[in-house]
């Protein structure tokens, strides 16, 4: 789980470095992140759990599950932690590596720099 959580930070980190641009909403970043984690969760979980039996998480108690996998209530979730894996990951970038630093939007397009 944490390689799969480490290639996701990846990803999200990726989010406004070219696949959206900088002036997109961090919300719309979050749900487009929550998508691409709950996606990957969804598989991971059908064959780490179901297919292979290993049972390393069980969301059946949760409402809103598909097949104990996925569960709304962590979707959402998902929506914050991908808002702070995309800031994370810019201030990173911006500190480690001198790229420009961070600006964002919480709800609408920003004028772009």
């Amino acid at each position: 789980m944490f390689v799969l959580g480490g290639f996701l930070f990846l990803i999200l980190g990726e989010l406004n470095e070219g696949l959206l641009e900088w002036d997109t909403p961090l919300i719309l970043q979050g749900i487009i992140g929550s998508a691409i984690v709950t996606g990957a969760e969804l598989a991971t979980g059908m064959i780490l759990n179901v297919w292979l039996g290993l049972g390393v998480w069980d969301y059946s108690g949760m409402p809103l599950n598909y097949k104990g996998q996925i569960c709304l209530p962590f979707s959402i979730l998902w929506i914050f932690v991908s808002i702070a894996a995309v800031v994370l990951d810019d201030w990173l970038r911006y500190w480690l590596f001198g790229e420009e630093r961070p600006h964002y939007t919480l709800f609408r397009r920003g004028k772009s720099r």
